[in-house]
């Protein structure tokens, strides 16, 4: 098993959220988060006056996924969330030793 995170712009969740469904994998955790990469945020105007907005809006979308399916859910993601500017994100995959479903007991794979 394999837990894929991924950072995107908020605008681009609802296409991510198809492409998932697309690559039937329907179970997912969303967290609004913020933060910066090698931008370090972004200079906007407002009434004249230039600002710093150092810490930018995001979508961390969090999937645990079967070994087998981690390349096409990454694959279904890059392209939903892909913009082709700085800021589109960031996709990472950890290994996760175990899982258990609550209401039956299942572990392991079983459990997803």
């Amino acid at each position: 098993m394999k837990k894929i995170e991924a950072i995107i712009r908020p605008e681009k969740l609802d296409a991510v959220r198809s492409a998932l469904e697309k690559v039937s994998y329907a179970g997912l955790m969303i967290t609004e988060i913020e933060g910066h990469g090698k931008q370090k945020g972004v200079t906007q105007q407002w009434r004249g006056k230039r600002y710093r907005v150092e810490l930018l809006s995001k979508i961390k979308v969090e999937i645990i996924a079967h070994d087998k399916d981690v390349e096409k859910i990454m694959a279904g993601i890059a392209c939903a969330a892909k913009t082709g500017e700085i800021g589109d994100g960031k996709i990472f995959v950890y290994p996760v030793e175990n899982a258990m479903r609550i209401r039956t007991g299942e572990r392991g794979d079983d459990a997803l």
